[in-house]
């Protein structure tokens, strides 16, 4: 699959049937020019097809689990939507995020409320419609007591959210001396709270470390329960790795981009990308998870579990987004500049997050004609990805409408099999996992981009919609 010629190395995303007969429709344009401006649009079946793969590895590991949608990972309320209609929880870290959640449907007993320092605006609530809590430290369990003891008409479900040993320095979580003090607490607290056992989160995306850390939480179930405390439940947050290329294309890119394949001499480290390859991804790395043997334990992760009867629960974001949607951006200027173009596209890169993180999106964007009937560099449905044709010799960054000089949505010049030109049309794909709204902002009076939901796209014409999120 991994093609470069000319020079120019590119990264083909992962073919995706669903996503190449919405290209193929002519929905797109019109769309692009209905929204007059960049737009997402959204795959729900993808959605729920990533769910029902992360279920089935834990029935085949015989793992009691549940999982529950990161919704920070995308806001739209497509995805609280397809929980609520599958019977999956949600992860919120905000009152509008659990507000939204709630009035989508889902029951207040299937959310897990995560994130450091919550107030008791967010835990009021909580705890009245039965809410998992995950605990990020003393003081935030004195006040949710509190919260409690002050009139509230049930007790808080709680996990203690554990301190990584590996990660000392992260300030999320409690250590050993501080999970014993809160321990404690919750045993005083009595009826007050129901203590369901414990969570994490690690950076990073390694197998054997999320195995071994799960391992050590299962051990403190058991002893919590010796004291009396119910502690029947791990959560390991996020953190499954998802693939959006193969390994041949990821690393040749890797070994040969250079300063000179981007725009102004802009340099990237392999250390600045996201992995856009992972060995196991998505169910497979859960599988991979589960069939792991953690650090001083003679049988797997799924075998501990199963023996101390602790359910496993997870919060994956990208993984559940796997070729959940892709960004549209439509090009309005185009420039000569030493050997390539620069494209200007009616948005920003507040539309493709990972550029605010000093680094850039990888994908290769697809460049589809502003009218139909032109011709496509967009993939066929049925095309095997090693087929895809190689690049061409039109190399073009990309920037956005806006007057700052770093705002660029792509640094790359990448290779187009054709001149790019006005009104074309560039598609991101597989974007739904974290980059189109974490850092989406009104910049200059700009309409934040709609979210469009597509579906029936075995159809000639597939079936959209807009978005029906309440902010």
């Amino acid at each position: 699959m991994a093609v470069s010629t000319t020079g120019w190395p590119t990264l083909p995303a992962l073919p995706d049937s669903a996503t190449a007969a919405v290209l193929g429709s002519g929905l797109l344009q019109e769309l692009s020019y209905a929204f007059s401006g960049p737009f997402h649009f959204l795959l729900p079946e993808a959605f729920d097809a990533n769910l029902r793969d992360l279920r089935a590895a834990l029935d085949e590991a015989g793992v009691d689990g549940s999982v529950y949608y990161a919704k920070k990972a995308n806001k739209a309320a497509l995805w609280v939507e397809r929980c609520s209609l599958n019977g999956a929880g949600v992860d919120v870290a905000s009152l509008g995020e659990l507000r939204e959640a709630l009035g989508h449907g889902v029951r207040g007993e299937d959310l897990v409320v995560t994130g450091p320092a919550k107030g008791r605006d967010l835990l009021r609530p909580a705890v009245q419609h039965g809410a998992l809590i995950a605990v990020d430290s003393l003081g935030e369990l004195d006040d949710l007591i509190t919260t409690v003891l002050s009139g509230a008409r049930r007790p808080a479900r709680l996990l203690l959210r554990c301190l990584p040993p590996d990660q000392p320095h992260s300030r999320f979580g409690m250590n050993e001396a501080e999970l014993s003090a809160a321990t404690d607490r919750c045993l005083r607290a009595g009826d007050a709270v129901r203590m369901e056992g414990f969570s994490f989160h690690l950076s990073g995306y390694a197998i054997q470390p999320r195995a071994d850390l799960a391992a050590h939480l299962v051990g403190l179930c058991l002893k919590a329960r010796v004291q009396g405390l119910e502690a029947g439940r791990i959560s390991i947050g996020g953190g499954l790795p998802m693939s959006y290329t193969d390994a041949d294309s990821w690393h040749t890119f890797l070994s040969e981009q250079n300063s000179g394949h981007y725009h102004a001499g802009k340099s990237f480290s392999t250390g600045d990308f996201y992995p856009y390859y992972a060995p196991a991804s998505g169910a497979d790395a859960l599988r991979a998870l589960l069939a792991a043997r953690p650090e001083g334990h003679g049988g797997s992760l799924a075998g501990l579990l199963k023996e101390a009867g602790v359910e496993l629960l997870m919060e994956p974001g990208r993984a559940l987004l796997d070729r959940a949607g892709a960004t549209v951006f439509r090009v309005q200027g185009v420039k000569e500049r030493d050997g390539y173009r620069i494209l200007t596209v009616d948005g920003s890169s507040l539309s493709l997050s990972e550029q605010w993180f000093n680094s850039e999106y990888l994908p290769d964007p697809y460049l589809v004609p502003g009218s139909t009937g032109a011709p496509s560099e967009t993939p066929s449905s049925d095309t095997p990805a090693a087929e895809t044709p190689p690049a061409g010799t039109w190399p073009a960054c990309v920037g956005a409408a806006t007057c700052l000089e770093s705002d660029m949505v792509s640094w790359r010049k990448i290779p187009f099999r054709r001149p790019p030109g006005v009104g074309d049309l560039l598609v991101y794909p597989n974007t739904a996992g974290y980059q189109m709204d974490s850092n989406e902002s009104p910049f200059h009076d700009l309409a934040i981009p709609p979210k469009v939901v597509v579906d029936h796209t075995e159809r000639p014409r597939p079936r959209w919609r807009l978005d029906r999120h309440f902010t």
